[in-house]
């Protein structure tokens, strides 16, 4: 038993020589001579017999310098990064714990990685994973979304900016979005309106209050207290029910049966919506332009003279614009002229009839006197018979 013992010191001394002979020893023996007492390092009188250092597994001389991190005892020689093997810097190293939803945790600067040690750089550059947006390492909580891993305070809604750590998002097109910002883009995709209240899609009918679109059923009717449905209007700051809001006095459109809340159009003994008044022919709106009425419907000037117009009995043709109109006939304002001299003459220049057409005064006055005589009896006989 005494020569295997002999035999297994002697194995050890060769280990101890081989291992003096390395760079990393001798690295490890400058340092050490150049700083003798480094801090965190302490001097000990206790008997080292039988402890051995946690890396080497080699003993302790009784006088010898040791490290104590944790209830491990080092050689100062052994106590060195595992990445870089330099002696840490003022005592500090970094830890690593591992969770099933990983986070970086920072407890007295150590870290250990299957029992390793590490330099804060060495660590950092091994295991702290980058932040997706603002590129340095995470230290602390690590939000992994989007195939990156994010502070908490740089995870933002892409449109907003709102944070999204606690709040979650949804991807959509390939960014983060918070819920309300991914509804609004949904909401425009598929033009419909996206509710200022809940914030979600309106599917159905909406309701417009102070500008904004809400689902129907979030208001009650102010008067009756009825729910509220597409059909619900607003007055003055307050919303109704249709039936309510009818009966507050308000113009009821003569086309769609619906209040009118905004423009009126007053025609035909009947209240408009502007877009509503529309020509009976064509259907295209006035919007303020004139307008003909013939029996209860109205007429744009273009379909009023080709259904009803009168004919110029001069060019023959429809009479657009003013008509000039005499002896059941109708001429163009250009074409009302005297039918002997033809000098144009408007409905103030006085004028006589002459078989059925017009004469002005002074082709009148070179008729003949018993003509003249006869034309004046022949009216005065058709005046008495219109009275009669």
């Amino acid at each position: 038993m005494a020569s295997l013992a002999a035999h297994r010191e002697r194995l050890r001394l060769q280990s101890l020589n081989d291992n003096t002979e390395s760079d990393l020893f001798q690295r490890r023996r400058l340092h050490n001579e150049e700083n003798p007492n480094p801090e965190g390092f302490k001097s000990t009188n206790m008997s080292l017999a039988n402890g051995v250092c946690y890396r080497c597994n080699e003993g302790f001389t009784p006088q010898e310098q040791i490290v104590n991190s944790n209830g491990e005892i080092w050689h100062t020689q052994c106590f060195v990064c595992a990445q870089c093997f330099q002696p840490f810097q003022d005592g500090v190293f970094m830890r690593k714990h591992i969770h099933v939803n990983p986070f970086v945790e920072v407890i007295n600067k150590i870290g250990i990685f299957d029992g390793r040690k590490y330099c804060e750089h060495d660590f950092h550059m091994l295991f702290a994973p980058c932040c997706g947006k603002c590129r340095e390492f995470i230290i602390g909580r690590v939000i992994k979304a989007m195939n990156s891993n994010w502070h908490p305070d740089c995870f933002r809604c892409e449109l907003c900016t709102a944070p999204l750590a606690d709040a979650g998002f949804v991807k959509n097109a390939g960014r983060a979005l918070c819920k309300e910002c991914n509804n609004k883009e949904r909401a425009k995709g598929m033009g419909k309106y996206v509710c200022h209240k809940c914030h979600a899609i309106i599917e159905d009918g909406h309701i417009k209050f102070k500008g904004e679109a809400y689902h129907p059923y979030h208001f009650n009717c102010t008067s009756c207290g009825n729910e509220l449905d597409a059909n619900g209007r607003e007055k003055g700051g307050e919303l109704f029910c249709l039936r309510c809001h009818d009966k507050m006095g308000i113009p009821i459109c003569g086309a769609c049966r619906r209040p009118i809340e905004e423009r009126v159009v007053h025609a035909l003994g009947k209240a408009w919506h502007v877009e509503h008044f529309v020509c009976a022919k064509c259907e295209r709106p006035f919007f303020g332009t004139r307008h003909y009425e013939k029996k209860g419907l109205a007429y744009c000037e273009t379909h009023y003279h080709q259904l009803f117009g009168n004919i110029c009995f001069v060019c023959n043709n429809v009479v657009q614009g003013d008509v000039f109109s005499a002896f059941n006939k109708a001429w163009c304002v250009s074409h009302f002229c005297c039918s002997i001299c033809d000098r144009k003459m408007s409905q103030k220049t006085k004028f006589f009839e002459f078989d059925l057409k017009p004469v002005c005064r002074v082709c009148h006055e070179k008729f003949p006197g018993e003509l003249k005589k006869r034309l004046k009896k022949y009216h005065d006989d058709l005046a008495k018979k219109g009275q009669s």
